[in-house]
């Protein structure tokens, strides 16, 4: 595999490997030194249109315990500021020695595009696209799923989980990335959100849609995975209310408490507290917030040698 740019296309196989290789890296933060030989005379560089502060040091600290060279490009005071093309941009990279472009772009199709363009020979791994796609963060998504769920997980999916997504799914990438490879792993998705912040065409994507999240939580889903209003991106007249967004789509700590005892909370952040999550529920025991970022840095090396490297 020479990019990574999005889970719809993953097979079972393709997500396993990808989890089993992470697995076996997660062990390498343990060590007194924290490094592997395995990517040695790589460059990558981070090619951030947009700003990130999880996905670009997640992605360099994977890049450094694998021993490769690290390039970080950010558009603020750069070229690109002064209109310099995407194409131009990534052939500039290139050709200053970049063997992986990690890409986080504001344009759904921006990593594809690079990929399949001719523009450049390095692998492409799409870090966001618009509201296309996120895969690593749906990756380490799944391998925080399966270190709680499904003891001695090599090689296991996720069949019998219920995850249920919450928010503003229409302009997600991470609702999209998480749905399809939940699905791929044999998980039931529940999607949740107003109807004005559902997607057009979710009756076609593999999951149920609900705008009732109390009767979701009722359902005592294993995984409860909040997003937050993406305002930003939000186009037309509607603006949810926030008193009303935390009345019905926030998950308090009364919500919480009604979940199962074993299901536990996640968050992609930046998190917006008091809006789509309670504090209290963000720092709970059941929240594992935290592990998705550390679990994000494995992920992450697992996809860099999945374009780049040899069997560890």
């Amino acid at each position: 595999m020479r990019h990574i740019l999005d889970t719809k296309d993953l097979t079972r196989e393709d997500a396993l490997r990808l989890l089993d290789t992470a697995q076996e890296f997660a062990d390498v933060a343990n060590r007194s030194v924290p490094k592997l030989p395995t990517l040695r005379g790589a460059t990558m560089v981070n090619l951030f249109f947009e700003d990130s502060t999880r996905t670009r040091l997640s992605f360099e600290a994977a890049a450094k315990r694998l021993s490769a060279d690290v390039m970080t490009f950010q558009v603020q005071g750069s070229s690109v500021s002064k209109g310099e093309s995407l194409k131009d941009t990534a052939q500039t990279v290139e050709a200053m020695g970049a063997d992986i472009i990690v890409i986080r772009h504001f344009s759904s199709g921006a990593a594809h595009r690079l990929a399949h363009s001719g523009w450049v020979e390095a692998s492409i791994i799409n870090a966001g696209d618009g509201t296309h796609e996120h895969p690593t963060q749906a990756l380490l998504d799944a391998a925080t799923l399966r270190n709680r769920f499904v003891p001695h997980s090599r090689g296991a999916d996720l069949s019998g989980l219920h995850v249920a997504i919450v928010g503003d799914i229409a302009h997600s990438r991470v609702a999209r990335s998480n749905v399809f490879l939940l699905n791929t792993l044999g998980a039931r998705v529940t999607v949740v959100g107003p109807p004005e912040l559902l997607p057009t065409g979710v009756e076609d994507w593999p999951v149920t849609a609900s705008s009732e999240l109390d009767a979701v939580v009722d359902e005592g889903p294993d995984a409860v995975m909040m997003l937050r209003v993406q305002r930003e991106r939000i186009k037309g007249d509607f603006q949810p209310a926030s008193g009303d967004y935390v009345r019905n789509y926030s998950l308090t700590v009364d919500r919480a408490n009604r979940l199962p005892e074993r299901a536990i909370v996640m968050h992609p952040g930046p998190m917006n507290r008091g809006v789509e999550i309670a504090s209290d529920v963000a720092d709970s025991p059941r929240s594992v917030i935290v592990d998705q970022v550390r679990n994000g840095v494995a992920v992450r090396m697992a996809a860099l040698f999945d374009v780049w490297g040899e069997t560890p």
